[in-house]
């Protein structure tokens, strides 16, 4: 079963992509902050990230950081979620080990290109 995590401080945007990471049918939580998220793969490492750059107590710079450092062989495909486009965000967050990224507002073709795009072949006739 693949396994998502949702990290965004609006619960609009988890809920937003957690119902098109179920209609693929990944296994999704969601954390509304950096800390929790941390937290939430300690337990279980989710297979894709999707991770907002902007959050209180830990934002997704830190997060990424963090994970990208940890020991093991986990290593989760990480799109970062930003409403900025702005170039030199976007370049620190691939150089900080992000995989793909992601612009707000975004819809399920959208996440379904992103996440071809880092390896995880999805189906157009999954539950729309």
């Amino acid at each position: 079963m693949r396994t998502g995590l949702v990290v965004d401080d609006s619960a609009v945007i988890r809920k937003v992509a957690r119902r098109i990471l179920e209609t693929l049918d990944f296994s999704v939580r969601d954390a509304e902050d950096g800390e929790k998220a941390l937290a939430m793969c300690a337990e279980a490492m989710p297979s894709v990230i999707v991770l907002d750059w902007n959050m209180p107590n830990m934002d997704g710079y830190e997060v990424l950081r963090n994970l990208r450092q940890s020991p093991g062989g986990d290593r989760p495909k990480v799109l970062f979620c930003t409403t900025e486009n702005d170039v030199g965000a976007i370049a620190r967050a691939l150089r900080a080990g992000a995989d793909e990224y992601i612009m707000k507002p975004f819809d399920r073709e959208i996440m379904m290109a992103k996440l071809d795009q880092v390896g995880f072949a999805v189906h157009r006739s999954a539950h729309a």
